[in-house]
């Protein structure tokens, strides 16, 4: 069971902007209510008054104001179920953003182990889940809870006997409700988990569909989504059961008090205890009974998923990120100085039971072994090694996507962990071999839809790195559409908007990750020349593979199983016959280090 904190916690948090029309809601709703109890009391005064010769005029007044009642209510009913509506999805809609913008901010570890379609489903399934519950949940079920007192209330009034009977069916409707909620909100969250591993499997199989059908893994894909189909039907069978368990208990209950309540009328009456009007009006309250368990069944459904759902969510905001994000300083202008002092990483492996993450105890795991090197600002490094020896890793310490287990990193005489994260984030860019871009026009992409950039410094930007031309070859221009992922677009092509990113964002420092290796001929030489004037007045961290990649750099570094095999100018290690970046120049590169 989830405390009642954590509803509550919900609820004041994402309801609180919309104070007004919740009152208004609960108005509307306590007035349809009392608009409920009133109705039947006019229809016993009507039989009544007709079996007792009454006035016609009285008669018509009657008939007149049930109908005007009804009217009224339905009108209320309306425009309650309006507004609940838009308040639960404006609520919803804000949990949306604060939970997306949790989940952007996350360290690695935690998206290295959730596939992103398992993140839409939590972000968008799970947060569906509370629209009721934001909306109508509390109003709805305090609100029938009320006329379903004011009910037994009334038919304590008319009749004791009558009263009692329906009191206790009432009372163990609600009991069987609530042992039954408790044992299906686990169920409904078993639901939830599979729906957000199906989810995440068919993100995978979509974006992977190419090497999929090239390697003939077609038949054992549909093998895999076979099996989580099979595991899922059961868990929705069973949690579905419990919402027809309700339905069910609803059904025995009023059904035997459907009987009692003729049997105790017809008694009542024939000892004249009641007139007709009265026997007819107690069974309209019992019948009346059914409406306010119903709806209140109904809100026990939906908040067995919403328990499950609000679970699920606080576990997504529990999760805490590993990079303190709350450090002050900012980094300077200019080109950044670079210090790596005795830095040791282990990338940590989630554990599903604690919700956490675990280091590596084992100092064999570890990427990277007490690495200790110093760049002046200006200067660019050239970073060589085998597959594996913890260049990438690097490259994420320096853009601090993650922090390091030992040591610091010292990034324009900041310790990367005291740095202010956006100022960090604007002074150190980093562009990969696999560049993300989004279906929208190249405006878009190159600013990251930051309208405030205007149109003649991309132009300046695109001239200064030797673009303009490229751009304008394109069929509008910066209005060219692309579609996402790049489709369309050569991956040097998608690298020559990435480095126009980093210009724009004029940062410090640029690590370029293997940049160059995708490169096809037709934009080699736009490369070649973007590279060399992004490179210009800023400190460059340069990782690759190819020999004339690293020609431009100032001093290498050779890593070897995550240590420092080399370190120093360039120059010099290439004049040097001893020294292993010299060995690697005369045997050549790519096959010594692939």
């Amino acid at each position: 069971m989830i405390p009642v904190r954590s509803y509550w916690k919900l609820l004041s948090a994402y309801l609180r902007k919309q104070r007004a029309q919740i009152v208004v809601l609960t108005t509307m709703l306590f007035a349809g209510i009392a608009l409920q109890v009133i109705n039947p009391q006019i229809i016993r005064a009507f039989i009544d008054d007709a079996i007792e010769g009454g006035d016609s005029g009285g008669l018509v007044g009657l008939a007149v104001a049930f109908m005007v009642i009804a009217v009224v209510y339905q009108g209320l009913s309306l425009a309650s179920t309006w507004l609940a509506e838009r308040i639960g999805w404006r609520a919803t809609n804000d949990l949306r953003l604060d939970l997306s913008d949790h989940l952007l901010h996350l360290d690695m570890d935690f998206h290295k182990t959730h596939t992103p379609g398992e993140l839409v489903e939590r972000v968008d399934g799970d947060v569906t889940a509370l629209s009721n519950f934001f909306g109508q949940f509390v109003i709805h079920v305090v609100g029938n809870l009320l006329l379903l007192v004011g009910i037994l209330a009334l038919l304590w009034r008319e009749n004791s006997w009558i009263g009692l009977t329906m009191t206790l069916f009432a009372m163990t409707g609600l009991g069987v409700m609530v042992a039954v909620q408790s044992v299906a909100t686990r169920w409904w969250a078993a639901v939830k988990a599979l729906r957000a591993e199906m989810f995440g499997f068919l993100g995978e199989q979509v974006g992977g569909t190419e090497d999929v059908r090239a390697n003939g893994a077609a038949r054992f894909m549909m093998r895999r989504f076979t099996l989580l189909l099979r595991r899922w039907l059961p868990a929705e069978v069973r949690g579905r059961h419990g919402w027809s368990v309700l339905w069910a208990t609803n059904i025995l209950v009023f059904g035997i008090s459907y009987l009692l309540v003729f049997v105790l009328g017809t008694w009542q009456f024939n000892r004249g205890s009641l007139t007709l009007g009265s026997v007819y009006l107690i069974f309209h309250y019992a019948e009346m009974l059914r409406h306010p368990m119903d709806r209140i069944r109904s809100q026990m459904e939906d908040f067995q998923k919403a328990a499950a759902g609000i679970g699920r969510v606080n576990e997504l905001f529990d999760r805490q990120n590993r990079l303190s994000m709350e450090g002050a300083r900012h980094l300077g202008e200019g080109p950044l100085s670079v210090e790596l002092r005795n830095v040791s990483f282990s990338y940590r492996e989630d554990d599903p039971e604690q919700g956490s993450t675990a280091l590596a105890a084992d100092s064999a795991e570890r990427v990277l072994h007490d690495l200790t090197i110093e760049l002046a600002p200006g200067r660019i490094l050239g970073v060589l090694g085998r597959t594996g020896s913890g260049k990438t890793t690097l490259a994420r310490l320096l853009t601090r996507l993650y922090d390091p287990d030992r040591g610091s990193v010292v990034l324009g005489g900041v310790d990367a962990t005291e740095a202010d994260i956006r100022s960090l984030r604007r002074k150190v860019g980093m562009v990969t071999q696999d560049v993300q871009l989004f279906r929208a026009s190249i405006r878009d992409n190159l600013t990251f839809f930051d309208s405030s950039i205007p149109d003649e410094r991309i132009d300046d930007a695109l001239a200064t790195l030797g673009l303009e031309n490229w751009v304008a070859a394109m069929p509008h221009g910066l209005d060219t559409m692309l579609e996402a992922g790049g489709a369309g677009l050569s991956a040097g092509e998608a690298q020559l908007l990435a480095f126009t990113r980093i210009f724009l964002e004029n940062p410090g420092l640029v690590v370029l990750d293997e940049a160059s290796s995708r490169v096809d001929p037709a934009t080699e030489q736009l490369i070649e020349t973007a590279v060399a004037r992004l490179m210009a007045d800023r400190t460059g961290v340069i990782i690759a593979h190819r020999l004339d990649t690293v020609d431009r750099a100032d001093d290498i570094l050779i890593l070897d199983e995550g240590r420092v095999a080399e370190f120093g100018p360039r120059r010099r290690l290439a004049d040097d016959p001893d020294s292993r970046f010299s060995q690697l120049i005369g045997t050549g590169l790519e096959e010594v280090l692939e």
